[in-house]
């Protein structure tokens, strides 16, 4: 994780997308793709953002200063009734000029803010093994490792484990 080298700039908003965001979350999406957290290839630039599992309202995104700077994505990990009290982050970027800012704990803290008011009891997410600064992060962030998938992802040649990690909302 980069150090803070300065604050969360005051006019920081984090809302929920909006259609009109789809372009510009396409373009950071593009941007902030890395084999350090992906398992698919690169999207390619005719792909849109969102599409019928992917709406706006599973998305939290920061502006900073009227320039979309990050986004957080949250979801019910499966349709069933039973894991209804969880969500899931399944999405975090923060473009490179906003990063250091703490832009990406922002986005978590109001993605965990977001699923108590959904009436959820605890967060979850999947992180790839190798990929340490993320793995910092949402261990700063309250987060613990939960279970691990070894081997799971066979990425350019290595296989990489599947990290489960989660958090209890309840204080």
């Amino acid at each position: 994780m980069t150090p803070m080298s300065e604050p969360l700039p005051q006019q920081t908003v984090i809302r929920h997308a909006e259609p009109s965001d789809e372009r510009r979350l396409a373009a950071l999406n593009r941007r902030t793709w890395s084999a350090l957290h992906a398992v698919q290839p690169p999207p390619a630039e005719d792909v849109p953002f969102f599409d019928s599992g992917h709406q706006p309202p599973h998305y939290l995104v920061a502006v900073v200063a009227g320039r979309l700077a990050g986004y957080i994505r949250l979801v019910p990990p499966t349709p069933l009734a039973s894991n209804a009290h969880v969500r899931q982050i399944q999405g975090l970027a923060v473009d490179s000029w906003a990063r250091g800012r703490g832009l990406a704990r922002a986005l978590i803290e109001a993605a965990c803010e977001e699923a108590r008011r959904q009436g959820a009891i605890r967060v979850t997410l999947r992180v790839l093994g190798h990929n340490a600064p993320a793995r910092r992060l949402y261990e700063a962030a309250g987060f613990v490792v939960e279970g691990v998938l070894p081997g799971e992802f066979l990425l350019a040649g290595a296989y990489v484990d599947d990290v489960l990690m989660g958090r209890g909302l309840r204080e």
